[in-house]
């Protein structure tokens, strides 16, 4: 039986630190803000917009909403990003994705200045994490890494497989064990006998985007199993991309869904953004 990874305990971990920072500069006159866009009126949106406003509230950031109507153009939400991007009072800027299918989302992440892009998902952020030399880690590879480290669990010398090649997880997620010394596997939907690599992993990431995708046969014995997905099953019940009750026999570690990597994503975006903050005041 695995030793669940307990991505709440993990992110409040990392959350207390930030509190206790955040105080220190509150008792020195100094504030971080976290400006938040949403477009529309998109319901899961808006449940990740409200736990990022409560993760601010309890690490002490300020915290500013804009809730734009769905018919929004690009040029007027882009005019907002641009200026919140001139605002020396607010240091982390992020637009909840999706936008509306008349907005191009790479247009709107273009225009963050890369100082406040605290999701890190501008191609500069992004180039930064390739060459090893970054400011920003996308939060869920972020998370992920955090949670290992908390575990004490090891990357360096071994077989890392990563299911998902998308921007914002499977790539980053793969330079990140990279540069931890881990030897990387990527992996996608369309590999073919994906089941004979992930086999072979001590280190599998699930980030597909499938319910249920990886099976008990897909793993190997003693593996490490971190579930980046976020899906419902055939009951509508929330699950990830890894299939918890079979797999959770097979390998040394899970995580949890929900309860894993959740939590950790935004628990990241709150040390984005206070890394934000000391980056713009030097």
């Amino acid at each position: 039986m695995a030793q669940l990874i307990d991505g709440k305990l993990v992110s409040q971990s990392v959350k207390d630190r930030i509190r206790d920072e955040v105080a220190v500069l509150k008792e020195n006159g100094n504030e971080v803000t976290l400006a938040v866009i949403i477009v529309g009126d998109d319901p899961a949106s808006r449940v990740y917009v409200n736990n990022k406003k409560k993760a601010c509230e309890y690490v002490g950031f300020r915290s500013l909403e804009y809730a734009l109507p769905a018919e929004t153009t690009q040029d007027e939400l882009i005019a907002l990003i641009e200026e919140l991007n001139g605002r020396d009072d607010v240091n982390g800027i992020l637009c909840q994705l999706p936008v509306p299918k008349h907005i191009d989302d790479k247009a709107v992440i273009a225009a963050i200045s890369v100082e406040k892009d605290v999701d890190a998902f501008s191609s500069f952020n992004v180039g930064k994490i390739m060459i090893g030399d970054y400011d920003f880690l996308p939060c869920t590879p972020a998370g992920v890494m955090e949670m290992l480290h908390y575990y004490d669990i090891a990357v360096e010398g071994k077989n890392c497989v990563v299911i998902g090649r998308s921007n914002i997880v499977g790539k980053p997620m793969s330079m990140l064990l990279l540069h931890e010394n881990g030897t990387v596997t990527m992996t996608h939907s369309r590999t073919k006998d994906l089941a004979s690599f992930t086999k072979q992993a001590d280190i599998l990431v699930a980030a597909v985007g499938r319910a249920k995708f990886v099976t008990a046969d897909m793993v190997g014995d003693g593996a490490v199993v971190i579930d980046v997905g976020m899906n419902r099953d055939e009951n509508g019940k929330l699950c990830g991309d890894v299939d918890f009750d079979s797999v959770k026999e097979k390998c040394s570690y899970i995580t949890p869904v929900p309860g894993g990597v959740g939590p950790m994503t935004i628990a990241m975006l709150m040390q984005n953004t206070l890394k934000a903050y000391h980056i713009q005041k030097k």
